[in-house]
């Protein structure tokens, strides 16, 4: 991933910049760092260019140099962690994990989704579903959600990376050994409603169902970090979609400043699912 193998004029041609605006932001402000070949040419990574491509989208909302390349360079420090659970669990989240069934997993995802087709405006969405039958099962759901949204990412063992388009989501695929194939998340933030729910698959039974070491919120700040940490994971796969979230995040203000009243009707959602079927 951030192997030093592209020349500046692959760093140019991929992020719309002049060779000489890269050389002058190297020399002005210490970004980008480039190696030097035997030969003392430079040499980027696919990171500074990801990077690069987020300070392009903040200059394009206004901001100086200065100012896009902190925002940008903030984003690359938002996950040091292959994952979503891993880069909240290790944060300062004010919730901790709790174990969780499958079945309430699934409740509580059913809840955020409906939620957010219910009563949110322009969601961002980012939804993890380990393998790829989880994610078919319900991607009648995330078409609806990508109707209303301005992005939906999914990630799951697809076998190949399906751009977006009318109102399909993104499909990122994932390695069977990456962290993030064993997570179950469901993100939502947008105006006025923002929930994060999260989990990493142990290896307990409980009755013979999945067991989740899970984090259930809807603190807007950690529903931020949640969309940020998934917005750096697509830029793995697709930069493009990954800087498009990014950009969409720049003058986002958080989904609320107090959830109580959203916090209530979810609360309703969930308890009249678990009820339901445990009836």
């Amino acid at each position: 991933m951030n192997s030093f193998s592209l020349a500046i004029k692959d760093v140019a041609e991929q992020t719309g910049l002049a060779a000489g605006t890269i050389r002058m932001w190297e020399q002005r402000y210490g970004f980008p760092e480039p190696a030097r070949t035997p030969g003392g040419y430079r040499v980027y990574t696919r990171q500074d260019v990801i990077t690069l491509k987020r300070v392009v989208a903040f200059r394009g909302r206004g901001l100086s140099v200065p100012a896009a390349l902190e925002r940008a360079r903030a984003m690359d420090a938002a996950t040091d962690r292959p994952s979503i659970f891993g880069a909240i669990a290790s944060g300062d989240s004010p919730v901790r994990p709790q174990r969780l069934r499958r079945r309430t997993m699934l409740a509580l995802s059913q809840a955020i989704e409906d939620e957010a087709m219910a009563r949110a405006a322009g969601p961002i969405v980012v939804a993890s579903f380990q393998a790829e039958a989880n994610y078919r099962a319900v991607e009648h759901r995330y078409r609806r959600l990508a109707r209303v949204a301005d992005a939906v990412a999914v990630f799951a063992r697809f076998p190949e990376l399906r751009a977006e388009r009318d109102d399909h989501p993104v499909e990122i695929p994932v390695e069977p050994a990456d962290a993030l194939g064993h997570e179950w998340a469901v993100i939502v933030d947008a105006p006025g409603f923002g929930a994060c729910l999260v989990g990493w698959e142990t290896s307990a039974r409980a009755g013979g169902e999945r067991v989740f070491e899970a984090i259930w919120t809807m603190d807007a700040a950690v529903v931020r970090q949640g969309i940020q940490v998934g917005a750096v994971l697509a830029s793995r796969v697709s930069p493009a979609l990954g800087g498009r979230i990014e950009a969409l995040l720049v003058d986002r203000p958080l989904a609320v400043d107090a959830p109580a009243s959203g916090l209530t009707a979810l609360t309703n959602r969930i308890v009249g699912y678990m009820d339901a079927a445990d009836g």
